[in-house]
C-alpha cells in the first residue's frame, strides 16, 4: 500500500501503472474498513459480563469472542474468514440467555426520546436483530422536526430527507442513537448524493452471510432519474453506509421502484423484500434479495392483488403462518390493516381480510410500518410497529405507535393500547397502568371530516369530526341535539374519565356490565376546559362510554383509564 501510495504521489507513473496503484490502495482501503467492522463488533461484545447469563449460553459465545478477535488481529485474514466471524459471533451472540429478564413501559401517543433525551427521529423504517441486539433504522425527515416543535398543522411540503439514524436496544424500548448512516452528502454513484434525491423511505436492512456486509434497501426517488430500490452498505451496523447499488426494475412487477416495501429475514436466514408495483399498487410481491451479495433483487413473486391498490407492505411469521399486511391509499394517513396469509413466503396466499382488533381506531391511528418477533422463552410475540406520519398528516402526537400481536387461535389478533409493557426476553406483555381503554379517544383516525366517527356509534342528532381540536388538534367530536357511544372492554378498577370540552355542555354517561350508569355533567363553556369524573368503580366486561347532548357540544382528549398511583 506505501509503495502505492508514493507512486501516486510522485506523479511520473504511467496511466498503466497509476490505474493499477489506485486499484491497490482501494483494495487495501476495503480490507482495512472489512476488518474495522469486526473490530466494531469484538469491542461491543467484550463489554457483556459472563455472570448475567446462564453458562451454557456463555460458552460457545466465548469461543466465538475468542476466535473473532483473532482473526481481527490476523493480517492474513481473508475476506471470507472476517465474514464467517462475523456471522459465527452473531450467531452465538444471539443465543446468550440472559438471567435476569424485566418489563420496560412502551407509551403510545407521544414523541418518543432516545436514552440521553434527545428526539428520535425515525420513520419508514425496520427493526432488525443482529446477534443480541436490535438495530432500528428509519428515516429522519425535516418536516418531523417542524411538527414536534409545533404539532398544529401538517408539513407536507418538508418530506426532505435529512440523515437514516440507527438506534441501538437490547429491550426494544431503551433506545440508544448510535450513528446516522446516511446523510444528504452520502455518494450514490452517478445519482450524485443522497441530498440530491427526491425521497427517500420505507427502508429495512439485510446481513449477508458470505461479504459480512450490512445491506440496506431503501425506496429512492432522482428527480432527474427514475424511482429504484438504493442499496448501501456498511461493516457494522452503526457505521457510515456506502453506495452499493440500485435497482430501477424489479423483474416482474410492472412499474419501475416499488410502492412501499419492508424487509422481511426468513427464520432460515433468507432475505426478501416485500412490495408493491409503484403506480396504482394493486399487485404485492415477495423479492428475494440476493444471496451472493445481497445488492440486487430477484425475479419478484406475486402474492397477492387487489384492485384498490394497497400500501405499507410489511410480513411477519407467527405459528407457521406468513401474514402480509398492508394499508388502505389513504396518503399519509391511517387504515385498518388488511393481511393474506399462506404457508409459503412466495406462494399459496389466501384472499384479503382485515386484521381484528384495527377496525374501531385504524390501528391505533397509523400505516403499517414494519413486524417484529420476538421468539421469547415463554411465548412468541409479534410487535406492530405503526407509522403515524402526523408530520405530514397532522393526525395525533408521536410518529412511533408499538403494539402487541397474538395469534389467538384463528389469527393474529392486534391490540390496540395506548400503554403497555414488554418483557424483550420471555416475549410476555401486559396492559400498561395508564392505558386508556377508549379506541380513537381524541378522534384523528378519520381523515375527512365525517358524520359518524371510527369506533363511534351514532345514538341519534347530528355528529361530526369537526376541525379545531383541544392543544391546536386537529380534529374533535361534536355532537348537537343526540350523541354517539363505543363499547369497550375492561377490566375490573377504580377508573377515572376524562375530557376537554367546549360548546353548550353536555353528558358523558360510562354504562357499565351490569348496566348502572356513571354520570359526568359537563357545563357550557366558550373555550375548551378539562373535566373529569373519577372513583369510577367497574367490574370486569363490557363497557360503554356514551356521549351526548341537546345543544351542541364539542368533546377532545377523552380518556378512561386507572389512576396512577
Amino acid at each position: 500500500m506505501d509503495d502505492a501510495a508514493q507512486l501516486i504521489e510522485e506523479g511520473d507513473a504511467s496511466d498503466a501503472e497509476l490505474s493499477d496503484a489506485r486499484d491497490a490502495l482501494q483494495d487495501a482501503a476495503d480490507e482495512l474498513v472489512m476488518v474495522r467492522g469486526l473490530d466494531t463488533l469484538v469491542a461491543d461484545y467484550e463489554t457483556r459480563v459472563p455472570t448475567e447469563y446462564t453458562a451454557a449460553s456463555w460458552e460457545p459465545f466465548a469461543e466465538a469472542l475468542t476466535t473473532a478477535a483473532d482473526i481481527s488481529k490476523d493480517d492474513a485474514a481473508t475476506e471470507s474468514e472476517v465474514a464467517d466471524a462475523k456471522t459465527e459471533l452473531q450467531t452465538a451472540a444471539s443465543e446468550l440467555e440472559p438471567l435476569q429478564d424485566s418489563f420496560e413501559t412502551i407509551t403510545n401517543n407521544t414523541f418518543w426520546n432516545d436514552t440521553d433525551g434527545n428526539p428520535i427521529y425515525s420513520q419508514g423504517g425496520g427493526v432488525f436483530k443482529f446477534g443480541d441486539t436490535y438495530y432500528w433504522y428509519g428515516v429522519h425527515y425535516q418536516g418531523a422536526e417542524s411538527y414536534r416543535e409545533n404539532p398544529t398543522q401538517k408539513y407536507d411540503n418538508e418530506v426532505s430527507f435529512v440523515s437514516i439514524p440507527v438506534y441501538s436496544s437490547q429491550d426494544l424500548v431503551n433506545w440508544t442513537f448510535e450513528n446516522d448512516v446516511a446523510t444528504t452528502s452520502t455518494a450514490i454513484g452517478d445519482m450524485g448524493t443522497m441530498g440530491n434525491l427526491g425521497w427517500v423511505g420505507r427502508l429495512g436492512v439485510s446481513y449477508n452471510e458470505n461479504t459480512g456486509k450490512y445491506v440496506l434497501l431503501t425506496q429512492a426517488w432522482h428527480p432527474s432519474q427514475d424511482h429504484s430500490v438504493l442499496f448501501l452498505q456498511g461493516d457494522s451496523p452503526t457505521g457510515d453506509f456506502t453506495y452499493g447499488n440500485h435497482q430501477v426494475q424489479v423483474e416482474n412487477s410492472p412499474t419501475t421502484g416499488t410502492g412501499d416495501q419492508t424487509v422481511f429475514t426468513d427464520e432460515d436466514g433468507q432475505d426478501y423484500l416485500i412490495m408493491s408495483n409503484r403506480e396504482g399498487r394493486s399487485r404485492s410481491f415477495v423479492a428475494k434479495i440476493s444471496e451472493e451479495d445481497s445488492l440486487s433483487l430477484e425475479p419478484a413473486v406475486e402474492i397477492g392483488r387487489h384492485g384498490d391498490g394497497r400500501e405499507g407492505n410489511a410480513m411477519f411469521k407467527l405459528d407457521g403462518t406468513y401474514y402480509m399486511c398492508a394499508s388502505d391509499l389513504h396518503g399519509w394517513n391511517t387504515s385498518v390493516n388488511y393481511c393474506i396469509d399462506g404457508g409459503d413466503v412466495q406462494g399459496g396466499y389466501s384472499d384479503w381480510y382485515t386484521m381484528p382488533g384495527t377496525e374501531m381506531d385504524y390501528s391505533h391511528v397509523t400505516q403499517t410500518g414494519f413486524f417484529v418477533t420476538v421468539q421469547g422463552t415463554e411465548q412468541t410475540t409479534v410487535l406492530y410497529a405503526g407509522d403515524r406520519w402526523a408530520d405530514f398528516a397532522w393526525n395525533g402526537i408521536g410518529y412511533n405507535q408499538w403494539v402487541p400481536i397474538t395469534d389467538e387461535g384463528d389469527g393474529p389478533q392486534f391490540h390496540s393500547l395506548s400503554q403497555w409493557e414488554f418483557n424483550a426476553t420471555t416475549g410476555e406483555w401486559r396492559v400498561g397502568p395508564e392505558n386508556n381503554y377508549i379506541l380513537n379517544p381524541d378522534f384523528q383516525a378519520d381523515r375527512v371530516e365525517v358524520s359518524e366517527l371510527r369506533g363511534w356509534t351514532n345514538t341519534g342528532g347530528s355528529v361530526s369530526n369537526v376541525e379545531g381540536g383541544a392543544n391546536g388538534s386537529r380534529f374533535a367530536l361534536q355532537v348537537s341535539g343526540g350523541g354517539t357511544q363505543q363499547e369497550i372492554e375492561v377490566p375490573e378498577g377504580s377508573y377515572t374519565l376524562a375530557l376537554s370540552a367546549r360548546g353548550d355542555g353536555g353528558q358523558l354517561v360510562v354504562t357499565d356490565a351490569d348496566g348502572n350508569e356513571n354520570v359526568l355533567e359537563v357545563p357550557s363553556s366558550g373555550d375548551w376546559s378539562e373535566h373529569e369524573l373519577t372513583d369510577i368503580a367497574l367490574p370486569a366486561g363490557a363497557v360503554t362510554v356514551t356521549v351526548e347532548s341537546s345543544g351542541s357540544f364539542a368533546v377532545d382528549q377523552l380518556s378512561l383509564a386507572q389512576p396512577g398511583e
